[in-house]
């Protein structure tokens, strides 16, 4: 049985990723954002892919019409936490730029190539969120 939502953040956080972090033929983070209602954190696993220096997660909700609340926080906060493996550090989320886009959903898509199926799903543009690591 496959890891899945805070069964998987329980195990990844335990053992510094080495449960959870290789999950399904990919690979995953901990993104926290926080809750625009309620200022709690809310942290979930999401598949990751590279650019340059910086992580790239896809805001699918497997083709929902309605974007993931996730996607909702982090444009509420920027400022997130994410961890990979057993590092964890702060970023800056934001969407990829219409030039950038193109080349980091081939990427995402290389993970998890159902991104392509979930895009045909809904009429909303699915976002690529570009996570940059902070200085300090």
């Amino acid at each position: 049985m496959p890891l899945f939502g805070q069964e998987h953040v329980r195990r990844y956080v335990e053992t510094g990723g080495e449960v959870g972090h290789d999950w399904q033929g990919t690979k995953t983070l901990l993104l926290t954002t926080t809750g625009r209602r309620s200022g709690g954190p809310r942290t979930l696993p999401l598949i990751y892919g590279r650019s340059g220096d910086d992580y790239l997660v896809v805001a699918s909700k497997g083709g929902a019409d309605q974007p993931p609340a996730w996607y909702l926080n982090l444009e509420a906060d920027p400022n997130v936490e994410v961890q990979v493996g057993d590092e964890r550090f702060s970023a800056t989320a934001r969407s990829a730029t219409a030039e950038e886009k193109p080349e980091m959903w081939r990427t995402m898509v290389a993970e998890w190539p159902d991104y392509d199926n979930y895009q045909r799903k809904t009429e909303r543009e699915i976002p690529v969120v570009v996570l940059s690591r902070r200085a300090g």
